[in-house]
């Protein structure tokens, strides 16, 4: 009796430690679930308790510098995500077969997106609605009404492809931007991402009386370029035809400038790239070889397509180089323009012991004034020039003219000029300078020095964007004008500009002039390096003498067709070509009218939505001629015209070229 009643006493006592302890266990998981994993618990709570999906803003449209042509604009698409945990397993199989099968996705990858354990996937994203729609029909057809989001997204596009492509730029795909204007103003066009939040229960179903919480996407904001889409397209045609018919192996720029405000009016690159297809290769020899190059090599080549050698990219000037030497000794009161035989061209000249050649050593040029120095573009006159200025004042000029720092473009990926340290600069370092050759200086740079001397003397700040609109508000912000310094003052403006234009009329840049115009300029040749055999040939342009209104650089990187390398020969002409069409697209008055070139006017004719053969055809009977910029196939007469540039309703000159999109 009192062995039992002991063992009951043993057996009560035992359960209640093991109550005691089990209750003490709970209170340590307690603690441990409360303080330990409470704010990661918490998190997993409210992702599996809320399904939020992001609403994607629409991005700023890019204007040119009319405000009108639309040059990248964003398309609505749609993005398709699931709610994993809010569908059917006996409708998972098959929906991830749909999925895979309407977006070309690999199933197996679908599959496993489907069968998650999560609130939220996304599936595709900015699909086009054509293939949404076929999957709203199907969810129909199978009675499928929870788990699936079709979201309205958008999705960046450029209606003219590949112009301005080295400035516009291009987006990821996520669409922030990832180079030129798009990366520069990114943080303006993107605008900022909205949400759709929802209530679901434990098992991710939604709560009927909760509803959803909308936050709605704000727009980005519009930009609108200092970029004139006419003046674009005549500048890319003409730089296309010039590095092709002088197989010019590394390509081109050019570049023109409005020196009064220091707009960029055209800037373009050859080779240039479909910005709707950034990442496909952009010349035949590389497509040709695309599919076995190594993954490595695939980046290395598109970093090389996409950089905007205008700014990106420093070259010797060479003797367009000789405007500043020749502003620097004017300002200083060294010389003057017009006294004959102020110089001697013997055919070189010594400097610290070293004998410096003149292009023309071999015929020297004799008695020389400034300006026929300048029209012969004869070394040893400016070799002189740069020693009576001195290396001190010398570098005072290439900073007065900006050329020992940025421009401050706002682009991406912006190189400066590469000189000497002043105090390295000996004689012969300052001969060389004088002419333009032992340094660099970007395309951008030279073009600007240039514009400086069109305006006066006074340097501006390049301007790519005019203004930036807020379409939420309709806000317009304009993006000023910046004067930065006086380089050289108006009187010495005038006179080097007096003696640009002798040189296109009577001296080494007389291939450039146009009916009707008084155009000043000067060319250049120089080595593309030390001993590469490799050239880089150039001619800058002011137009109309008489009131600048455009500078334009043209440099061509090695050109080894029949026609050589020099400046005057190569650039020159097609400084003319570009400015013939130029300068009246861009409605600039002649001096003389009287000499300009009688054209019949037409109206450009609508040709959007016509087959090749059919645009073709009525071009002609307008009187215009057809440029077919398409990477489709030529000989597809039947493919349709998206778009065309001029657009219709506009009036042009007979025989002007009109670019087809196809």
């Amino acid at each position: 009796m009192l062995e039992a009643s002991l063992k009951r006493e043993k057996r009560i006592r035992n359960m209640l430690y093991i109550v005691i302890s089990i209750f003490f266990a709970l209170i340590l998981k307690i603690g441990w679930i409360q303080f330990v994993q409470g704010e990661e618990l918490q998190a997993k709570a409210y992702t599996q308790q809320t399904m939020d999906r992001n609403i994607n803003p629409e991005r700023g449209t890019i204007y040119d510098s009319t405000g009108k042509i639309v040059l990248a604009m964003s398309a609505t698409v749609e993005t398709v995500s699931i709610n994993p945990t809010n569908i059917d397993k006996s409708d998972k199989d098959k929906l991830a077969k749909v999925l895979s099968d309407i977006f070309d996705l690999e199933y197996d990858t679908v599959l496993k997106k489907v069968e998650k354990r999560s609130s939220i996937e996304t599936i595709a994203k900015r699909v086009s609605k054509e293939k949404t729609n076929e999957l709203r029909k199907w969810l129909k057809e199978n009675n499928i009404t929870n788990g699936v989001n079709i979201d309205e997204d958008t999705k960046r596009y450029y209606p003219y492809n590949n112009l301005a492509s080295h400035v516009i730029g291009f987006c990821g795909t996520d669409n922030q931007g990832l180079d030129g204007i798009e990366a520069t103003y990114d943080d303006i066009l993107k605008g900022e991402k909205g949400n759709i939040a929802k209530i679901a229960d434990g098992k991710g179903g939604g709560l009927l009386d909760e509803g959803e919480e909308y936050t709605p996407a704000i727009n980005g904001k519009d930009i609108v370029l200092s970029i004139n889409m006419s003046a674009q397209a005549i500048v890319e045609k003409y730089l296309k035809e010039a590095c092709i018919d002088n197989a010019c192996t590394d390509g081109g720029n050019i570049i023109v400038m409005n020196p009064k405000t220091g707009d960029i009016i055209a800037m373009a690159t050859y080779p240039d790239y479909n910005l709707n297809e950034p990442y496909e290769p952009n010349t035949d020899e590389l497509k040709a070889v695309w599919e076995t190059m190594p993954a490595n090599d695939k980046n290395i080549a598109r970093q090389k397509m996409w950089r905007n050698k205008a700014i990106a990219d420093s070259y010797e000037p060479g003797s367009t180089f000789k405007l500043l030497t020749a502003s620097a000794a004017l300002e200083e009161g060294i010389t003057t323009t017009d006294k004959a035989g102020e110089f001697n061209c013997s055919g070189g000249i010594e400097i610290a012991g070293v004998r410096i050649k003149c292009w023309r050593y071999y015929r020297p040029h004799g008695a020389e004034s400034l300006r026929q120095a300048l029209m012969n573009s004869c070394n040893p006159v400016f070799i002189g020039l740069g020693q009576k200025v001195g290396k001190e004042k010398y570098y005072n000029y290439l900073e007065r003219f900006g050329l020992l720092d940025y421009t401050h473009i706002k682009l991406t990926g912006e190189a400066k000029g590469i000189f000497l340290p002043e105090a390295k600069v000996g004689p012969v370092e300052l001969a060389t300078i004088s002419f333009g050759q032992r340094f660099e200086v970007t395309p951008l740079q030279m073009v600007r020095m240039v514009s400086t001397i069109a305006n006066g003397g006074v340097l501006m700040e390049p301007r790519i964007v005019k203004q930036i609109i807020d379409i939420n508000t309709g806000e317009v912000q304009n993006i000023e004008t910046r004067v930065q310094s006086r380089a050289i003052s108006e009187k010495t403006s005038k006179q080097v500009l007096s003696m640009m234009e002798s040189v296109v009329a009577e001296g080494t840049g007389k291939n450039a002039q146009v009916r009707g115009y008084r155009i000043g300029g000067k060319t250049g040749t120089s080595e593309d390096g030390v001993n590469t055999g490799k050239y880089v040939t150039s001619f800058v342009g002011v137009a109309p003498i008489s009131d600048p209104q455009i500078v334009m650089l043209i440099t061509l990187y090695n050109p080894t067709g029949e026609g050589g390398h020099q400046g005057g020969g190569v650039a020159a002409p097609i400084a003319s070509q570009v400015l013939g069409e130029l300068l009246p697209a861009l409605e600039i008055a002649p001096d003389n009218t009287e000499q300009v070139e009688k054209k019949q006017e037409v109206i450009v004719p609508e040709v959007r939505g016509l087959t090749v053969t059919e645009a073709i055809k009525a071009l002609k009977e307008t009187g215009l001629d057809t440029n077919l910029n398409s990477d489709v196939e030529k000989n597809n007469d039947e493919a349709k015209v998206k778009n065309q540039m001029p657009k219709p309703g506009l009036t042009i000159y007979s025989g002007t070229k009109i670019e087809l999109y196809v």
